[in-house]
């Protein structure tokens, strides 16, 4: 049987190779697929088998039956087929037509999967023996598994690798791997936050590998749901498809562009609404407002537009207020609420704690979103949680049609609530359940949570930095000043002993 272990084991020496040689951000993107290709050919390869002697090897109703399956891999596109050429001189122009047919022959679901990469890249590989070498070294690491249904250990072992090495790709890659994956203990924490249920639908718009997504996905009981992302990097939206895939969620809907100025999320003229919508966007993005000012816009009075204005977004998504160009959280937001089951929607978004308070615009729609009553809790989370920045961050949470008006804080950044790690903390099991148990009971615990009013929001200007309603402060204890005093003299009772014992061993020694 092939394990997870087995898997990891194959992934790293097939690293080995790239090492010294191509950057992590890019050889990830090797690696990776070719474990994808590896397991779409032996799938293939299982099932014409097991049609084969179904049909006693009629060829007809073989390829019948093939052609009803998920996805489809043709003699000359396999991994056993690459193997066998492992030592042509245009290997790397083999495996690129290769993945170009899969692309055409399965075009409803791995449409352009492959385009942001190149085996045949002379940036990359250099000179072509350089190239040969490592590529057949790769095939050659890959041919020792076996990722045939029948042969691994548990359905999910190869989804779960490919999102074990992601997990290591984005460390190693510092702000860059932060950009494409969340840590799994933060997604588990927001998943759980928004409580999927049978037949919603699952929306994040920027989804990354895929990871945040398939943590809500797995919360849904049955698996009854559907999964829709967007992501904006060419080649983070190809390793979320692929990861889908490899989890079994073969129907997700990830459409790749920039949710903000570009959403795919279209149904009827309109945007689509999603009961479940989960995101942590990238912070602060600056200039998230640059492709709604082209040259050729103009305000009511005729004049070009220089800034962001409501009214430049046909989909109506900054009415409650446009967030500052530099700082494009409340963009994500906005966008986010829009797109909210209006009756059922929940959502949890991870997001830089200067939303909380910061000023100008961004004041002007915390005001509005709590006057919706759509702000159901904010949580803070502990430093150095995240791959590529120390900062802390928080989640808010949202619900649309709330019964109530109040707004629960939650500081779980103290040094009680995570795991300290030598690069990077994590959240604990135990961690998650006490911010999950908490928020479910919406109560007020002593220096850790605070069920705040309308009224009182208000009366804090709107201002949602959570030491104002959490009160974590630690009296220190009473200083007995007698008792000082009396130390102090005992010490210099002490140091006097010391000191004529000193002079006397020096005396002795004639010093």
């Amino acid at each position: 049987m092939t394990t997870k272990n087995d898997i990891e084991q194959v992934l790293w020496k097939a690293c080995d190779s790239f090492r010294g040689k191509i950057d992590s951000s890019r050889y990830k993107d090797y690696v990776l697929s070719m474990l994808f290709v590896k397991y779409l050919s032996d799938v293939t390869a299982e099932k014409r088998e097991l049609y084969a002697v179904r049909y006693d090897g009629n060829e007809e109703r073989i390829n019948r039956a093939m052609s009803r399956e998920s996805f489809f891999v043709d003699d000359e596109s396999t991994f056993d087929y690459l193997y066998d050429n492992r030592h042509d001189p245009e290997i790397g122009q083999k495996i690129n037509v290769a993945l170009a047919r899969i692309e055409d022959q399965n075009s409803g679901k791995l449409r352009n999967v492959f385009r942001a990469i190149d085996f045949n890249s002379q940036v990359d590989f250099g000179d072509t023996k350089t190239k040969n070498a490592v590529l057949r070294n790769l095939l050659e690491d890959f041919s020792k598994l076996n990722l045939r249904p029948s042969m691994l250990d548990s359905a999910d072992i190869i989804g779960d690798a490919y999102e074990y090495m992601i997990a290591n790709f984005a460390s190693d890659a510092g702000k860059k791997g932060g950009e494409f994956f969340t840590p799994n203990e933060v997604s588990e924490l927001v998943a759980t936050l928004v409580a999927p249920r049978e037949n919603d639908r699952i929306y994040d718009p920027t989804c990354g590998s895929g990871g945040l997504l398939l943590k809500a996905y797995k919360k849904v009981p049955g698996g009854k749901g559907a999964v829709y992302g967007q992501e904006l990097n060419a080649q983070t939206w190809a390793l979320c498809t692929m990861n889908m895939f490899l989890h079994g969620v073969k129907d997700a809907s990830i459409w790749q562009g920039d949710t903000l100025a570009n959403p795919q999320n279209i149904q009827n003229d309109n945007l689509m609404s999603f009961q479940v919508v989960v995101a942590n966007p990238p912070f602060s993005l600056d200039k998230w407002d640059s492709a709604f000012l082209t040259g050729d816009q103009v305000d009511e009075k005729g004049k070009p537009v220089k800034k962001m204005i409501p009214s430049l977004d046909v989909w109506n998504r900054f009415s409650d207020g446009v967030p500052p160009s530099s700082k494009g959280d409340y963009a994500f937001v906005l966008h986010m609420l829009k797109c909210l089951d209006a009756e059922s929607g929940r959502m949890a978004v991870v997001l830089p704690h200067g939303v909380l308070f910061r000023g100008a615009s961004e004041g002007k729609i915390r005001k509005a979103l709590v006057e919706h009553a759509w702000l159901d809790a904010v949580i803070g989370l502990p430093a150095n949680l995240f791959y590529g920045t120390g900062i802390p961050a928080c989640i808010l949470v949202f619900r649309k049609a709330r019964p109530t008006t109040d707004i629960l804080f939650i500081d779980a950044s103290g040094d009680d609530c995570f795991e300290k790690g030598k690069n990077q903390n994590r959240l604990r099991n135990t961690d998650i359940a006490r911010i999950v148990d908490t928020y479910t009971a919406r109560k007020t615990i002593d220096k850790f949570s605070y069920l705040a009013t309308k009224k009182e929001v208000q009366e804090n200007d709107y201002n949602l930095n959570i030491p104002r309603y959490v009160d974590t402060f630690e009296e220190e204890e009473e200083i007995d000043i007698a008792e000082v005093k009396r130390n102090i003299a005992r010490l210099e009772e002490e140091l006097a002993v010391v000191q004529a014992q000193m002079n006397k061993y020096l005396e002795e020694l004639g010093l």
